[in-house]
C-alpha cells in the first residue's frame, strides 16, 4: 500500500492555535466537513495538532482531543480522503518566537521531541499506511540547516523503527522556504514526502497581518503582478532598503513563482521523492482582483510543475470557507 496525495486542505484553528474547548471545539469541524471537502474532489487534508492541545504540562495525554484527533482520521476514511497529521507547535518549538527555540539549545527538549512521535505512534500506528502520514514539524526556525537537520533525524530514525511502512513528511530549515530547500539531508527512503510553504511574495499574501512583525504594517498600495510596493510609495521602499528586505519587493509574477518552485523540485526529482506544498495562501485582507490573480497564478504553476499541494486553509483568514461555513471563491480560482 503507499500514501498518495495531490490537492488537500489545511484544518487550522481547531487542534492548533486554538484556545476552544468542549463543544466550541467539537463544532469547529465535523464530519460534515470532511464530507464536503471530499466532495469538492480534493483527496486530502493536513491536519496541525499542537502539543499544548494533545498533552498537558506533565506529559499526560489529553482524552478529548486525543479523541478528536482519531475521529477526524476515522471521518477521512470514511469519506477517501488521506490525512497528513502534522505536529504544528511545541512547547519547545513555535516558528514565531524571536531567538534559538528551546529544541535546538536542549538535550532535554530533544528527546521530548522523540518522545512526541513516540506517543503519536501508539495512538495512530494501527491506521493504513494509505490513509495516514505523519508530518515530523511545522516549519523549523533552528540557527542554522545543520541544527534542523540533526534534530530531525531523532523522530524520523524512531518513527521509522516503529512504523516501517509510515509515509513520513519533512522540510527544510527557515519556514520550509523553497531558498532553504538545497541545505536539506534527505536520506535513501522510499517513504518519505519532501515539503515545501509558498507565501511569496509577503507583501501580497500577508498584507496588512498584524503577526507578520516584519512587514504587516504596513497597508499602503499594492499590486501583482509587478513589484508588490509601487515606486510611488518612496518612503515605504526606502524603510524597506533600511531593514534589508528589498527582496520582498522584487517584481514578481507567475514566471517568477516557476523559477522559485523549481528549486525544490529540482531537488525532489533527483531524490526520486514526491514534493508538496503544505501550505501557501493570500490573506482575507489583499484586495480581492490581486488576491485572485495570485491563486490563479500559484495554482496553474502547481498544475504545470506537477507539485502537490494543501491550501491554507480550509476555514480561517485565508479560507476556502468563511467561519461561519460560507464559500470565499478560493476553491474556485485553485481547482478551475
Amino acid at each position: 500500500m503507499s500514501f498518495e496525495i495531490h490537492r488537500g486542505t489545511n484544518i487550522s484553528h481547531w487542534l492548533s492555535q486554538s484556545p476552544a474547548r468542549g463543544e466550541q471545539r467539537r463544532q469547529w469541524f465535523t464530519s460534515r466537513d470532511v464530507e464536503r471537502i471530499a466532495g469538492w474532489g480534493l483527496d486530502h487534508i493536513r491536519l496541525p495538532v499542537d502539543e499544548e492541545q494533545l498533552w498537558g504540562p506533565e506529559g499526560d495525554t489529553q482524552p478529548e482531543a486525543c479523541e478528536l484527533l482519531t475521529a477526524a482520521v476515522g471521518w477521512c476514511e470514511r469519506f477517501g480522503l488521506r490525512v497528513v497529521v502534522d505536529l504544528h507547535i511545541i512547547r519547545s518549538h513555535y516558528f514565531n518566537d524571536e531567538g534559538v527555540p528551546a529544541l535546538f539549545a536542549d538535550p532535554a527538549e530533544r528527546d521530548r521531541f522523540v518522545e512526541l512521535w513516540e506517543d503519536l505512534s501508539a495512538l495512530l500506528g494501527h491506521y493504513s499506511t494509505d490513509l495516514l502520514a505523519y508530518e515530523l514539524l511545522n516549519e523549523a526556525v533552528a540557527p542554522d540547516a545543520a541544527a534542523w537537520n540533526r534534530t530531525w533525524r531523532a523522530p524520523f530514525d524512531r518513527v521509522r523503527a516503529l512504523e516501517p511502512q509510515r509515509t513520513i513528511v519533512v522540510g527544510s530549515n527557515r519556514f520550509n522556504q523553497y531558498q532553504t530547500f538545497p541545505e536539506l539531508e534527505i536520506p535513501e527512503d522510499d517513504r518519505l514526502i519532501l515539503t515545501f510553504h509558498y507565501y511569496n511574495p509577503m507583501f501580497i499574501t500577508h498584507y496588512t497581518a498584524k503577526w507578520w512583525r516584519a512587514g504587516g504594517s504596513y497597508s499602503g498600495p499594492i499590486r501583482y503582478p509587478g513589484r508588490p510596493i509601487p515606486e510611488s510609495q518612496h518612503i515605504a521602499i526606502e524603510r524597506l532598503r533600511d531593514a534589508g528586505m528589498e527582496a520582498e519587493n522584487r517584481a514578481f509574477s507567475r514566471d517568477v513563482m516557476v523559477a522559485d518552485m523549481s528549486i525544490p523540485l529540482k531537488i525532489a526529482r533527483e531524490a526520486g521523492r514526491p514534493l508538496y506544498c503544505g501550505e501557501f495562501g493570500c490573506y482575507e485582507h489583499t484586495p480581492p482582483d490581486i488576491r485572485e490573480a495570485w491563486y490563479r497564478d500559484v495554482a496553474l504553476t502547481f498544475r504545470e510543475l506537477g507539485i502537490d499541494w494543501a491550501n491554507w486553509d480550509y476555514k480561517g483568514h485565508f479560507g476556502l470557507v468563511d467561519s461561519a461555513g460560507n464559500e470565499t471563491g478560493v476553491r474556485g480560482w485553485l481547482m478551475e
